[in-house]
C-alpha cells in the first residue's frame, strides 16, 4: 500500500514505519507542522518517502493515517478534492488521552461511520468519547533497542519533553522531593533551565536533549526510569526504559497500571512511596538490575514489534475492505 501520513510523533512513526509499504510523508519548504518530512534524529527506512503538498493530487494513495482533527480537511485539500474515509479509506490515529472535560471528553471523530478511530492505549478508549465510530486499540510496539542496561550511574534517568510548560501533567511539581531520594537526569526537549525553575541545584537535576540513538546509552546508565507523569497518553519513553532492561518508579495513573507488571518496578499513587523505592533502587543495584531484566521480558512480551505491526496490518486491510 501507499500510506499517507504526517510527521507527528517520531518515535511511534519509527515503529509504524518498519511495516512493508510505502509511506507517504508530506514535506514543506519550512518543514512545519504539517511539513516535517523524514525523521532527522530516529532511523526510519528508504521506504517512507517525502513528498511536497503539490505532487499529493495526482498521487495514488491507498490509506490516509489522520493523527491530528484539521488533517481531514488539509488531506482533502492536498489530495485534490479526495476525501478520507470516502473517497480515500481512513483511519484516525489518536495519540493522547483526552484533555478537557474529563471523562466527558467527546472525541473530535466522534459519530463517524466513514473511518477507524485506533488509540493507542485502553485507557484512550476507556475515557474519549467516541459515540457511535467504530474504534480499535492498537497498543504501542517498539523497535527493540537491546538490553543495554548497566545501572552504573547511581541516578534517576526521566525522559519528558517540556516540563516546565507541562508542570502538573508530567508530574513537574514533584521532582523537588523526588530528588532528595536520587539525583535526576532529565532527557527532553524544552528541559534547559528546569533545575532553576524548580529551585533546584544542577547536580541533583541536570537535564539535556540528546538524539534518540545518544539516548538510549545515556539512560541504561542511569540505575532507574522514573515515571511521575500524572496525566498522559502512555509514554514510549517508558516502554523504551523497560527494553532497555531498567527497572520502573511510576506513578500508578493513566496507562502505567497495565504497562508495567509486578516484579517490574514500583507502581503507586504516593509519592513518597516512589521516593523509597527510588532509594531502594540506589542502595541495592541487583535488586534494580533483576527488576529490570523481568520489565524487559514484560515489555517484549506485550510490546513487541511484530504484534505492533500484525494488528496494525489487520486493521488497514480491514479499512480499505
Amino acid at each position: 500500500m501507499n500510506i499517507l501520513l504526517w510527521h507527528v510523533h517520531g518515535s511511534w512513526t519509527t515503529a509504524f514505519v518498519q511495516g512493508p509499504h510505502t509511506y507517504l510523508v508530506p514535506v514543506t519548504p519550512d518543514r512545519g507542522p504539517d511539513g516535517l518530512g523524514r525523521a532527522r534524529t530516529f532511523s526510519w527506512p528508504a521506504s517512507v518517502r517525502e513528498v511536497p503538498p503539490e505532487d499529493l493530487r495526482e498521487a495514488p494513495v491507498d490509506l490516509v493515517v489522520l493523527q491530528r482533527p484539521h488533517e481531514l480537511a488539509l488531506a482533502e485539500r492536498w489530495l485534490g478534492g479526495r476525501r478520507p474515509g470516502r473517497d480515500v479509506p481512513a483511519v484516525y490515529l489518536e495519540h493522547n488521552a483526552p484533555d478537557g472535560d474529563v471523562p466527558g471528553t467527546r472525541h473530535p471523530c466522534a459519530d463517524r461511520d466513514d473511518l477507524t478511530l485506533v488509540h493507542v492505549t485502553h485507557f484512550n478508549r476507556l475515557f474519549w468519547d467516541c459515540g457511535a465510530t467504530p474504534t480499535e486499540v492498537i497498543e504501542h510496539g517498539i523497535v527493540d533497542p537491546g538490553h543495554q542496561y548497566t545501572g552504573r550511574l547511581p541516578r534517576a534517568a526521566v525522559v519528558v519533553n517540556e516540563p516546565v510548560r507541562r508542570g502538573r501533567y508530567t508530574g513537574t511539581d514533584l521532582l523537588p522531593a523526588l530528588a532528595e531520594a536520587a539525583p535526576l537526569d532529565v532527557f527532553g526537549m524544552g528541559t534547559e533551565g528546569l533545575a532553576a525553575h524548580l529551585d533546584l541545584p544542577e547536580d541533583r537535576c541536570r537535564s539535556a536533549d540528546l538524539p534518540q540513538n545518544h539516548l538510549h546509552p545515556a539512560m541504561a546508565q542511569r540505575r532507574l526510569y522514573l515515571h511521575p507523569v500524572r496525566w498522559t497518553s502512555l509514554g514510549l519513553s517508558l516502554l523504551e526504559a523497560m527494553h532497555l532492561g531498567m527497572p520502573v518508579v511510576a506513578l500508578a495513573t493513566t496507562e502505567a497500571v497495565e504497562a508495567v507488571p509486578a516484579g517490574a518496578g514500583t507502581l503507586s499513587t504516593r509519592p513518597e512511596v516512589l521516593a523509597r523505592a527510588v532509594r531502594h533502587y540506589l542502595e541495592d543495584p541487583s535488586a534494580a538490575a533483576e527488576d529490570g531484566a523481568r520489565a524487559r521480558q514484560a515489555a517484549l512480551q506485550r510490546y513487541g514489534l511484530k504484534r505492533f505491526l500484525d494488528d496494525w496490518e489487520r486493521v488497514m486491510t480491514e479499512a480499505r475492505s
